[in-house]
């Protein structure tokens, strides 16, 4: 009987995002990179994944948290929540990688700004410039200019080949680079060494900056995840037994799951907000 909920309430999981996976083609195709969560996958490095793959991901994952919730305690208001969290917890994830890479990548372009500058002391185009970077550049963004690289070696195009370069990358500070790369390409000057120079120095110290007050405030991220989960983890141990399964399935006590977790989610994303430092928007992406 519990294999057969399960699999039915997988079933029903699939069947509510099958517009999403599986949707109908007709008229012209919208452009995938528009949706958000396109964009999220782009700034957490899987640029590669398509996004019917994360909104499988999250179903699975939903189906296996609601089938655990409904063996371990058998309320059917746990089991929604317990659903909900497991569909959520990709996109936490991937929200959570896009913040590392943002942080570390932050570290490395005042270094891409400086290698820039001296390719192109040293008498490189600026195409020729860019695509040493392939080898040059720090580990970690290094793949991307090598795609850039490929890239600009079969087609020609700098152009295109650095509006795919900002794709791969997806970064703001990349943005910025990137269109003064592309400013200076079409309307020429002798400025641009003198404007690496200043970006590179501007983003050294909003690195240096943020990095203290980070420090700071990472105390702040770590009592909201202690504050949200600690009552969860609580309220799982007392429905385990019988007297607290009894008690938790009544009218009364789905009222007060429910408030909880309304509570938990509103002190969570307060908590976040208030730790959270203003990220920079991709204007140029």
């Amino acid at each position: 009987m519990t294999l057969l909920v399960g699999a039915l309430l997988g079933a029903g999981l699939l069947l509510c995002v099958s517009p999403w996976l599986w949707p109908r083609q007709e008229g012209p195709a919208r452009d995938p990179r528009s949706t958000r969560l396109r964009r999220l996958l782009d700034e957490a490095g899987h640029s590669r994944t398509p996004t019917r793959t994360i909104v499988a991901v999250m179903v699975a994952i939903a189906a296996v948290s609601a089938a655990l919730a409904w063996l371990l305690t058998g309320i059917p208001v746990l089991v929604s929540l317990a659903a909900l969290a497991g569909a959520a917890a990709p996109v936490m994830f991937l929200r959570g990688r896009r913040l590392r890479l943002r942080k570390a990548r932050r570290q490395m372009w005042p270094d891409v700004c400086d290698l820039l500058v001296a390719a192109i002391r040293v008498g490189l185009s600026l195409p020729d410039a860019v695509a040493s970077l392939a080898e040059s550049a720090p580990p970690a963004v290094r793949p991307a200019f090598q795609v850039f690289a490929r890239d600009l070696q079969s087609t020609g195009r700098f152009e295109s080949s650095l509006d795919r370069l900002k794709a791969t990358l997806a970064d703001p500070i990349a943005d910025r680079i990137a269109e003064t790369l592309r400013m200076a390409r079409q309307v020429g000057g002798t400025e641009l060494t003198g404007v690496l120079r200043a970006l590179s120095s501007s983003v050294r110290a909003d690195a240096a900056l943020r990095g203290e007050v980070e420090a700071r405030q990472s105390w702040i991220r770590g009592a909201a995840v202690l504050g949200a989960v600690a009552p969860w983890v609580i309220l799982g141990l007392l429905v385990m037994r019988p007297e607290g399964r009894d008690a938790y399935g009544s009218t009364e006590g789905v009222l007060v799951i429910l408030v909880g977790a309304v509570v938990s989610v509103v002190a969570f994303r307060i908590m976040l907000r208030i730790g959270r430092l203003p990220e920079p928007e991709r204007w140029f992406g």
